[in-house]
């Protein structure tokens, strides 16, 4: 192979100037300039990389980071509302992103979420894949590398600003979406040169999410004479129907100003990054759950691969819920930097960099409750009867099911839905890094001929991480609410409430609901009454002042007043980290390299409350990360790599945190560790790339994968006293129970439909247990475990066919596959990786006009495990034993159409026009058995456009 002919690393050299110049330059137009400018970096860089190149100012090809990001070989993408929202890359979600080559931060340790930094400010989007030692370790699968452009790369006065008018069509709302930028340097003569950018983003949008879904479980019984149809011969049976429907209102600014200066001698340069993100806004909705029940079956009723079809819950009742979850965020992300040229042969650079998270959620609830005014009254005030009903549920395929009540106002009878508790948190998290670098490169040193570069440098940070909570809660108002006077029931239904403050309670039917799935029939689900003022929790809490006034759930101040610090809820991380590196860049004409290594050491402190003091505990780690990235080149057109590499990623703040976090009914909670050791995997690549023609290449890809020390659960029943009064056990058969009260033990017990068929007595049993304290919180620890394995290959293809005559000239595909196949300790695959995902790209651009055709495609893989509504089923359909891998929730196979256009209308003014989701593809969840329980869908979004550039 080394007697083979090969590019030379001169030329090579020279390619990755020229890339530089091509995209730095801000030159590249259209699709055709964007592809063959990421084609060139892909193809010049020392790393296995792919990258995704702005077509102009201010216009990456999709106007979403992370949906610009499922193009590219071996990435997918999850969303949030049917929007990007973060990426895994080769099925692994713990990646990092980055800024400028500086880290950014969010919530977590993932960084900003990549719907809240505008693509509109980029130029380049690269996925590093084998990472070199000079990089910030805490990646697994990879790193999004993101980069703006710099003041000095422009070569006169560039100004861009586009507008666009986004329709979501499940809310109908038209949103506007504005960017702008303007920048400009100016020669200072003997003083050097000097250059500013300044760049702009508006949006705001309303979206919608529905949601639908049931709770699965394997019971024992026969339909129509027949056993189940599951291995085990249990049939599944469905109930707990539910529908969720949330409209999300969310507006985002961000701001940037980069400044750059650099010497008449050109041997160096100063910069200055600011860049600012405000996100604000609301998620609120409804969840309209039916609970109990007992299965009636008759002639009708059959089964199919989701269950038991064709049957009827009697006896059933109902929890509607109002929802309303703010999130108020400012984020920054500024750096001071400089780089100069000592000599011909020594570079210095350095930086400090400062990123910031600060985010409010406040979350409110508003729970009523099915209790019969009727009843009550007659009874003298006394008796609080549930108003029960008896549902119908038939489905068709997988369309959203029928699901009929013998009482259709069982959801919006004012006279049968009481008030049953009121709740509102604030979640404050506040995320903060300084990070400190300095390098240097010295080229060609000791006049070695194959030793081209050293570089070497040291970083040190400091991450402080703080999560508080503060809650209100009126609890169980329809019985626990008692007049002072006389000590009757003060039991309030919602038309009460309505006439002390008309229209806060109102009927609500949202348009083109589950327009996407269909439906089977008629769905009372669909139509409800609800709370319709929780947008002001604070006016909510006066109302309910008001009404409460003179019973013994009376109070005094503002809500702020009476908002308590939650103790077992705070936690606070405190974490240093320092490396240092070195890599040599190696070049014997045919092989060019760059080996390096990266050690790294790590102090992490963690603090909770306990009993009132807070208490911290310590642990250290170090690290050293080899890594190797080689290219042969093989002929002037063909590339063979190698890479392999240590990596690491260090535990998320809240799993490092022991702070006990407790679901809202107290029947489960998770709990951290500081003892936790990173994830830590070796990684191999070996990839060939063959590039022909104007920007055309098709490569090929093999990785391996294996995460040592990965991280895994485990429950136990933790005896807390705050269950018997505060525990809602409605779920009875997810409820653990405890061998002696206020004992935590590690094996967990429940009820199940084996024992109670029939819910009411199952609810009952695990009700009067509670009541003994004899039921505990299910919570999972995390701990490390064993290791896991991800192993599979990859294959793009890019080709523009200009040889083609005329018009047909400006045809290109480009196409990209990949396999993988995964598994983790407990015989799972991980979470979040597909085996089989590809992309196509369709494109033509001629004289001024440009399409796309976009469609991406995922099989089927696990979103999560030990998931609450299905936790009962494993892969038998038995009901689940200690020892079994069960509950587990995949996402279904799913490929989603985007399309997007454009016309130069002259040099300055350009069209834009794109639909996303243009097929309108839901989401369905399955069980282990392969049934659906759970099916979203999301807006379809389309945008109209003007971009102008000057």
């Amino acid at each position: 192979m080394l007697s083979t002919s090969a590019f030379a690393a001169e030329e090579n050299q020279e390619q990755q100037a020229s890339a530089d110049n091509e995209f730095e330059v801000i030159e590249v137009r259209g699709i055709l300039g964007s592809l063959k400018a990421a084609s060139l970096i892909k193809r010049t860089d020392g790393r296995i990389v792919d990258a995704i190149v702005a077509e102009d100012i201010g216009k990456l090809p999709d106007n979403n980071i992370a949906e610009a990001l499922q193009r590219i070989t071996g990435v997918s993408i999850n969303s949030d509302f049917g929007v990007g929202d973060s990426v895994s890359i080769r099925g692994l979600p713990q990646n990092r992103v980055e800024l400028n080559g500086r880290s950014t931060v969010g919530d977590s340790r993932d960084g900003i979420s990549l719907q809240d930094y505008p693509s509109s400010f980029l130029k380049t989007v690269e996925v590093v894949k084998s990472p070199t030692a000079d990089m910030i370790e805490g990646a697994l699968g990879g790193t999004v590398s993101l980069k703006t452009v710099r003041p000095l790369e422009l070569d006169k006065l560039t100004a861009a600003m586009s507008l666009d008018a986004e329709y979501a069509d499940k809310t109908e709302n038209v949103a506007p979406i504005f960017s702008g930028s303007i920048g400009d340097n100016w020669d200072l003569g003997d003083a050097g040169s000097f250059g500013a950018i300044a760049m702009i983003s508006y949006q705001d949008r309303e979206i919608r999410q529905d949601e639908h879904s049931s709770r699965v479980k394997p019971q024992d019984i026969e339909i129509n004479g027949e056993p189940g149809n599951t291995p085990s011969g249990n049939a599944i049976v469905r109930d707990e129907h539910s529908i969720e429907q949330y409209v999300e209102n969310r507006e985002r600014t961000a701001l940037a100003l980069s400044l750059q200066w650099a010497p008449e001698s050109g041997n160096g340069m100063v910069y200055l990054d600011l860049s600012g993100t405000k996100r604000s806004g609301e998620q609120s909705g409804n969840s309209i759950l039916g609970v109990v029940g007992s299965l009636s079956t008759d002639a009708n009723t059959t089964q199919d691969a989701n269950g038991v079809n064709n049957y009827t819950l009697t006896n059933e009742f109902a929890i509607p819920k109002a929802y309303s979850d703010f999130r108020d965020t400012e984020s920054f992300s500024n750096a001071l930097g400089a780089e100069w040229n000592l000599t011909d042969s020594i570079k210095i650079s350095g930086e400090i960099a400062i990123a910031s998270s600060e985010s409010v959620r406040p979350d409110s609830e508003f729970t009523l409750r099915p209790i019969e005014k009727s009843t009550y009254e007659a009874s003298g005030g006394v008796d609080l009867v549930n108003h029960l009903y008896d549902g119908a549920f038939s489905q068709i395929g997988n369309q959203l099911p029928s699901i009929i009540h013998s009482d259709p106002t069982a959801f919006t009878d004012p006279q049968n839905l009481a008030l049953r508790t009121f709740k509102t948190e604030d979640r404050l998290t506040d995320n903060e890094e300084t990070a400190v670098r300095f390098d240097i490169e010295m080229f060609e040193p000791l006049n070695v001929s194959w030793l081209s570069k050293v570089k070497a440098g040291v970083r040190a940070t400091n991450r402080d991480f703080e999560y508080e909570q503060y809650k209100v809660e009126i609890k169980d108002i329809y019985k626990n609410a008692f007049n002072n006077s006389d000590g009757s029931q003060a039991t309030i239904w919602t038309d009460d409430y309505n006439e002390v403050f008309p229209d806060s309670f109102t009927v609500m039917s949202h348009d083109n609901s589950f327009d996407q799935l269909g439906q089977s029939g008629q769905n009372d689900l669909l139509t409800f009454l609800t709370y319709n003022g929780l947008s002001d929790a604070s006016n909510t809490f006066d109302q309910l002042q008001t009404l409460l006034a003179g019973t013994n759930l009376a109070t005094t101040g503002s809500l702020a007043d009476n908002k308590e610090f939650q103790e077992s809820a705070y936690r606070n991380v405190v974490e240093d980290t320092a490396a240092i590196y070195v890599s040599a860049y190696l070049d014997f004409d045919y092989i060019t390299a760059i080996v390096g290594g990266r050690y790294v050491t790590t102090d992490l402190e963690s603090s909770v409350y306990l009993n009132g003091e807070k208490i911290t505990g310590e642990n250290d780690y170090s690290d050293f990360l080899p890594s190797i990235n080689a290219t042969y080149n093989y002929s002037e057109d063909t590339l063979f790599r190698f890479a392999a590499a240590k990596v690491m990623r260090r535990a998320d703040f809240n799993q490092l945190s022991p702070a006990f976090d407790v679901n809202n009914d107290m029947t489960g909670a998770t709990q951290g560790s500081i003892d936790l050791e990173p994830y830590r995997a070796t990684q191999y690549d070996l990839s060939v790339e063959h590039y022909f023609g104007e920007g055309n290449v098709l490569s090929f890809a093999v990785f391996y994968k294996d995460v040592e020390s990965f991280l895994s659960n485990e429950s136990s029943c933790v005896a807390d006293s705050g269950t018997v009064t505060g525990q809602n056990v409605t779920q009875w058969n997810q409820v653990c129970q405890l061998d002696t009260a206020g004992v935590s033990q590690s094996n967990m017990v429940y009820s199940d439909a084996t024992d109670y068929p029939v819910d009411a007595d199952g609810f009952a049993h695990v009700e009067n247990l509670r009541d003994q304290g004899l039921t505990g919180i299910d919570t999972v620890k995390n701990i490390n475990g064993e290791n896991g394995t991800v192993n599979g290959f990859e294959v793009g293809y890019q080709q523009f066919f200009t040889s083609l005559p005329g018009a047909f000239s400006g045809l290109g595909i480009n196409a990209n596959y990949t396999y993988a196949d995964s598994e983790q300790p407990n015989g799972n695959p991980l979470l979040d990786i597909s085996k089989n995902t590809y992309n196509i790209q369709l494109f033509w651009e001629y004289e001024g006009v440009s399409t796309r055709l976009a469609y991406n495609y995922r099989d089927s893989f696990l979103d999560t495990e030990n998931e609450k509504r299905v936790e009962n089923i494993n892969s038998t359909g038995s009901i689940a034993e200690e020892g079994t891998v069960y509950g587990n929730n995949y996402r279904d196979d799913r490929g989603q159409l985007d399309f997007s256009a454009s016309w130069d209308i002259n040099e300055n003014f350009t069209l834009v026009g794109s639909a996303t989701n243009l097929t309108g593809e839901p989401s369905i969840y399955l069980s282990e058995l392969g049934g659906a329980w759970k099916y979203t869908e999301a807006d379809r979004r389309y945008s109209l456009g003007i971009r102008a550039k000057f």
